[in-house]
């Protein structure tokens, strides 16, 4: 049996700290047992899927009486060793772990009766619940589901995006859904999905996501110098050159927070109504002197 360090990315290439590792195995254990509590206290007793293996396994433990959470882990044993070699020895094994807590946690909950039959509540905060789990998991290092990772290694054979991969499944489990629970289930599951993927976007990145912004216009000096001044934003000034009218452009490069778009635009709109702006989000910031701010 491999050692505690080995298997959760302890190894020659790369060191995991102690406090990093401890962080890991509570976190992704927190957001399994917060997605066993969705599926069981919620979802499962109001006959309401979630997509992938977990909606497949919720129908085949309809079907046969058998507990949830052995479904759930069987079907996603192939994954894990396709992601052990796929991807890497410790997102596989944290998956492993995280599903494994995920299943037990069904199988104890199981006995406990769901909070309400109400479906609109069921729908809303079964899906809240759900994402919250997933997305911690996810944000840690982990994953709950294998069809994911299917689509990943799909999209690199096939002429679609894995997202689309993900939906393509998605609709064979939910049209599945509607033969065995009625469309009204079926479409409120669709619904609890959507709401889910929602929540695990907000846990990944946070409700406070960073934008990049890119501005071109004949007035960059006065632009940046008003986005240090009132953003308390550090610019960074590039050269280009028009294709169309072969003249020199400089261009303004600089990351804000999502609160701080609209100031941004403003600034950009004072001194030069006809510059162009682009503003992309950002999933991740690291280094330099970026450094979101607290909002009072």
């Amino acid at each position: 049996m491999l050692a505690t360090k080995e298997l959760f990315g302890f190894n020659k290439h790369k060191q995991l700290s102690r406090l990093a590792l401890v962080r890991r195995i509570f976190f992704i254990t927190l957001g399994s047992i917060i997605m066993g509590v969705a599926l069981e206290l919620f979802l499962v007793p109001n006959a309401i899927l979630d997509g992938g293996i977990t909606g497949i396994s919720i129908i085949l433990s309809h079907f046969t009486n058998l507990q949830l959470g052995l479904f759930i882990f069987i079907l996603n044993i192939p994954f894990f060793f396709i992601g052990y070699k796929q991807i890497g020895k410790t997102f596989a094994i944290s998956t492993l772990y995280g599903i494994a807590v995920m299943s037990l946690t069904t199988y104890f909950l199981h006995p406990v009766p769901g909070f309400t039959d109400e479906l609109f509540l069921v729908t809303i905060f079964g899906g809240i619940i759900l994402g919250i789990g997933v997305g911690i998991v996810i944000r840690f290092g982990g994953s709950l589901d294998g069809t994911e990772l299917l689509s990943i290694l799909l999209n690199r054979k096939l002429p679609f995006s894995v997202g689309e991969v993900i939906m393509f499944f998605n609709i064979i489990i939910f049209t599945c859904a509607g033969f065995v629970f009625g469309w009204n289930r079926a479409m409120y599951s669709v619904i609890t999905y959507f709401i889910a993927a929602k929540t695990i976007d907000i846990v990944i990145q946070g409700l406070d996501e960073s934008k990049s912004a890119w501005i071109i216009s004949d007035n960059t000096t006065e632009i940046g110098n008003a986005i240090l001044a009132r953003l308390g934003r550090g610019v960074t000034y590039l050269n280009g050159e028009g294709a169309f009218t072969g003249s020199d452009k400089k261009v303004i490069f600089c990351v804000i927070t999502r609160l701080e778009e609209a100031k941004l635009k403003s600034i950009v709109e004072e001194f030069d109504p006809h510059a162009f702006l682009a503003v992309g989000n950002i999933s991740e910031v690291r280094g330099g002197r970026f450094k979101k701010k607290d909002i009072h």
